[in-house]
């Protein structure tokens, strides 16, 4: 795509166009924001504003026009969030608008602009706000440096020929004496200085500043005369590569090769494990929405549209938020305190069309999602669930639309993980190169299955080291497959990554996950942390602790596993043979493990043998007025083509269990 530079001068921003070319992007213009002449430096959270009047001559040996906008706001808002949750505006007088003016000043001028190439390496301010343009003015970010080791990034730059001196210093450890100094020069002191101090290698944390005098992609190089007099030179351009790190990390990289080694079933050998032409359809249960407070979180479940008229799919996704927001109306909640949102389509074929309509009803951070597409009987073609929490807990949520080699960037309307109260809803991950957002081609696998892992990770030391450092454990791992000859291999690069077998895992076989990929991996996580009283004082301080997993009794049922942190619970039962007498115990064998409190939230997902033919759901739904005295526990039923633990296949059903 063709691209516009945002450009301080630095290392950083024009490094990172040396990533746009490798991944095959065009430079056609440079945009930058400074202070208003006769000041050499403007104290601002967003932007580099030192080392301005050389930009000029970055752009003329760049080759491309420059566009320059004075920075008039302040910065108004600090928060981790930039804008509200409910629409994609900005705020008047802060300084994130003279970003959106500059860039709308370019698109004018050059109309056929996609993307936005910015230098940020760390800083979640800065990415906040740029990606907040970005989206307002429909273009995508292309951060190829985002969240990449700081070490590594100063190798790369020194090797790939950046030629770039330090103009100013702020850090422990650095004097006037290195001003000038080249990046080459200065490496060693930075490393030994991150050993010290933890001082960060490559500035991020304003350590220093720096100009570029010279980098592959200049058609001239910078020759600084004295220290006020700067001209052009001619250069003679030597090829030099840009490494590009490798698609996955070495310990996802052998869970590639262990898959990989794992022969897999094609999907005509399993056909006929799942619904063929002529079969009966799954059956849909419960006629409304239902929902539940406990505390602070809400659940809502069960959904859909309202009408079994004829509608668009448009008008149904509207009438399903419709319903969602009533429900959340009833708890004085609105849209944005949802948490994590689970949509179910009746074909894949929707998702664009979904994507559209949901995408008005969401500004800044939305939800953690995962989309699939299930059995839904006719004319529904949407179900959705959710989770939300009430105010009274800081919410953080991460939300990542750059291109990168990171992890997939959310070009959609949800986050890739969203922490409140200490939980963190993970997204489902497929797995999608990061820095073209597109499946492995040839498709593999072992590659996807990697890949989605990987990204799991990732998001999570992302939002962890935001949020101020935690462990995380992994409370319930859901995977959605779309072939059941796919369950072994998938199982076996689950169980190279946790060595925990008692975590509420399950492998579902759906009828699809978008961009027909092979596999997504969807997580609910606990940071570990809790408030107890201190023994001194009495008051409250943040301890972190390791969660108790427990393997339940095995009565009719297959194994019970349960997390309990900080009060937080997941529980997950299931059978592998339906029996009435099993479900009618079930409440017994609840209240008789460690899940003592009426759940906020039930899952319940029920294989091929639980259709209406076979004695399915309908007595569950039956007996499930029956179990709990008013008010119910929402229960959303999900049909899946097969469900699997990992080491049990061919469940009739599974039951995942939410308490606070």
């Amino acid at each position: 795509m063709k691209y516009v530079a945002l450009l301080s001068g630095g290392k950083d921003s024009c490094f990172n166009l040396l990533h746009c070319a490798r991944n095959g992007h065009e430079l056609v213009a440079a945009a930058s924001l400074g202070p208003e002449p006769g000041k050499e430096e403007l104290d601002s959270y967003m932007y580099q504003t030192v080392g301005q009047d050389a930009i000029e001559l970055v752009a003329r040996a760049l080759d491309v026009p420059l566009h320059r906008r004075v920075i008039s706001g302040q910065a108004l808002e600090q928060g981790s969030e930039y804008g509200t949750r409910n629409n994609a505006k900005g705020r008047t007088g802060d300084e994130t608008e003279d970003l959106y003016a500059l860039l709308s000043t370019v698109k004018s001028h050059r109309p056929d602009i996609e993307g936005v190439s910015v230098g940020a390496i760390l800083s979640n301010y800065q990415r906040v706000r740029v990606e907040h343009v970005c989206r307002r003015l429909s273009l995508t970010p292309l951060c190829y440096l985002w969240q990449r080791d700081q070490g590594k990034l100063m190798a790369e730059m020194i090797a790939a020929g950046m030629e770039a001196i330090l103009i100013k210093v702020a850090g422990i450890g650095l004097t006037a004496k290195h001003l000038g100094n080249t990046l080459a020069q200065m490496e060693p002191t930075f490393i030994k200085l991150n050993n010290l101090y933890g001082a960060h290698i490559c500035g991020e944390g304003g350590e220093y500043e720096t100009l570029t005098l010279d980098c592959p992609l200049f058609k001239h190089r910078i020759v600084l005369i004295e220290v006020e007099t700067r001209t052009l030179q001619p250069k003679f351009t030597t090829e030099r590569p840009v490494l590009v790190p490798e698609v996955l990390d070495e310990a996802y990289a052998q869970i590639r090769d262990s898959v990989a080694s794992l022969k897999v079933q094609e999907e005509s050998q399993i056909q006929d494990t799942w619904p063929l032409p002529g079969q009966p359809s799954f059956r849909f249960f419960g006629d409304k929405a239902q929902s539940r407070r406990l505390g602070s979180w809400i659940a809502v479940s069960n959904v859909h549209s309202n009408t079994e008229s004829r509608q668009s799919i448009e008008e149904e996704v509207a009438q399903c938020f419709a319903v969602l927001q009533a429900e959340l109306a009833k708890y004085s909640l609105e849209l944005p305190d949802c948490a994590n949102i689970n949509i179910f389509l009746s074909s894949m074929d929707l998702f664009s069309s979904v994507n559209a309509i949901y995408i008005t009803f969401f500004g800044t951070s939305p939800p953690a999602r995962a989309c699939v597409a299930v059995d839904l009987p006719a004319p529904r073609r949407v179900m959705l669930e959710c989770i939300a929490h009430s105010r009274t807990a800081e919410r953080y949520a991460l939300h990542v639309q750059g291109l990168s080699y990171w992890a997939p960037a959310n070009i959609g309307p949800y986050s890739q993980a969203v922490m409140t109260d200490e939980q963190v809803f993970i997204s489902g991950q497929i797995g999608l190169i990061p820095a073209s957002l597109s499946l492995p081609a040839p498709q593999s696998l072992a590659l996807e299955t990697a890949l989605s892992l990987q990204h799991v990770e990732r998001v999570t030391r992302a939002i962890s080291t935001n949020t101020g450092g935690w462990a995380g454990h992994t409370q319930l791992a859901l995977y959605w497959l779309t072939n059941i000859g796919h369950l072994s291999a998938v199982r076996r690069g689950h169980s190279a990554l946790e060595s925990e077998t008692a975590i509420p895992t399950l492998f579902l076989v759906v009828e699809n996950i978008p961009k027909s990929a092979l596999v997504e991996k969807q997580v609910l996580l606990h940071t570990g942390r809790i408030m107890i009283p201190d023994e001194d004082d009495g008051e409250l301080v943040i301890q972190n602790r390791t969660p108790n997993f427990q393997q339940g009794a095995q009565h009719p049922l297959r194994p019970t596993s349960q997390v309990d942190v900080s009060q937080a619970t997941v529980s997950m039962l299931s059978t592998g043979k339906y029996h009435g007498s099993t479900i009618r115990i079930l409440p017994a064998l609840l209240y008789a493990d460690a899940t003592v409190e009426i759940p906020i939230r039930w899952l319940m997902l029920y294989g091929l043998s639980m259709d209406s033919n076979r004695s399915g759901p309908g007595p569950f739904s039956a007996l499930y007025d029956g179990f709990f005295e008013t008010p119910q526990p929402p229960i959303s039923f999900i049909p899946c083509r097969n469900i699997s633990s990992q080491n049990q296949d061919g469940w009739d059903y599974a039951i995942c269990i939410l308490t606070q």
